[in-house]
């Protein structure tokens, strides 16, 4: 099992550990729904040492970029980041990534934890263009700062102006007094804040300056749990419950990073380009529960006659809304908003309706 560059801080604070893509991670430390409103009303610091960072370089980096993923890395300028997704040359998703541009020739490629090994090996096998890929997973560590204080927390330990980052860019400076940081302006929360990536060596330091400094705002550690429930509350996807290999990205809703343009041709382009054409038969779609339950992934989805229309992939009892709520691919027809659908518990029928995201 391996430990992040933090792990010392989880266990002095008697968090509880569970294993986590091949790491000792902390799910909670004094509760999920504790930790949940801290970070939707305060700020909290996640440990995401975990994830994987790939560098691409060279002459050839944009045009490696530009093949295996789906969004269009041509448009991004230095400093700034772009969501995307690797197709799988079967219609699905190898993964999800954030694209970090360095320079014209440098980017940085942020993967899930689970698909490191993964990932890698299919940005090798893609890699025709002989662009220089370095895996840094391991000399990497990252730490998620979200809620609505964290800007001004994080200004206290730095002289480049976060207001001056807007969202998904990044600038790389002075952090804690450890150059090379990377200040990113994004996030998994949707409460706000910034992403800081480091070197293993520096990690204790910034961990420790962010805790002193943040004293006076209430800052608290938090685990993976309320990072899968706040998430959850915005919508966004889980790599392994709302998209796999088995999903295209335009069933998950992930059409605006999926870019036909002319001048790019990637993986899956002829395929997702006939999908969008031809239309889907299913939908990852939002709901939330009328009646009084918890979905969870894997609950079937049924109409009022219980006849299945799709299944669960994500749920959760929102801790903003104490209500539950969930994501679910379903039969088109049942997909516009308000449409009643029922989840299948045990023997019950539990009804819900479609909803806009983000639910909070």
């Amino acid at each position: 099992m391996k430990t992040t560059a933090f792990h010392k801080y989880h266990t002095a604070l008697k968090a509880k550990m569970v294993p986590f893509a091949g790491y000792d991670m902390p799910i909670e430390y004094s509760g999920i729904n504790t930790e949940h409103m801290q970070v939707r009303n305060s700020v909290g610091v996640f440990d995401v040492s975990h994830m994987g960072e790939f560098w691409v370089k060279g002459p050839n980096a944009l045009a490696f970029i530009q093949k295996v993923t789906s969004n269009n890395a041509a448009t991004l300028t230095i400093g700034k980041a772009q969501y995307s997704c690797f197709p799988n040359g079967k219609g699905g998703i190898v993964d999800d990534l954030i694209v970090y541009k360095y320079s014209d020739e440098k980017y940085l490629l942020v993967v899930n934890a689970s698909n490191i090994e993964k990932d890698w090996n299919w940005c090798v096998l893609q890699n025709t263009m002989n662009a220089e890929l370095q895996n840094a997973s391991d000399d990497i560590s990252q730490l998620a700062i979200q809620g609505p204080n964290a800007t001004e927390l994080l200004q206290k330990l730095t002289d480049t102006d976060l207001s001056n980052i807007p969202f998904y860019n990044f600038e790389v400076g002075t952090f804690a007094g450890v150059d090379e940081v990377i200040i990113s302006n994004t996030g998994y929360t949707g409460a706000g804040g910034f992403e800081l990536y480091m070197y293993n060596k520096d990690a204790s330091k910034i961990w420790e300056a962010l805790f002193e400094v943040g004293e006076e705002f209430g800052i608290q550690p938090i685990g993976l749990g309320a990072r899968d429930t706040l998430r959850l509350e915005m919508g966004y996807c889980l790599y392994g419950n709302d998209i796999d290999d088995t999903t295209s990205p335009l069933e998950a809703g992930l059409g605006w990073i999926t870019k036909f343009t002319d001048e790019k041709d990637f993986i899956d382009k002829e395929f997702l380009s006939n999908q969008k054409q031809s239309g889907i038969t299913k939908r990852l779609k939002a709901f939330k529960m009328i009646d009084r339950g918890i979905p969870r992934k894997d609950y079937e989805i049924v109409d009022a006659d219980g006849n299945k229309i799709g299944i669960v992939t994500s749920g959760t009892q929102s801790p903003v809304l104490q209500q539950g709520i969930g994501l679910g691919y379903i039969s088109t027809e049942y997909t516009k908003e308000h449409s009643e659908i029922y989840i299948a518990v045990r023997k019950r029928k539990l009804k819900a309706e479609i909803c806009k995201l983000p639910f909070i």
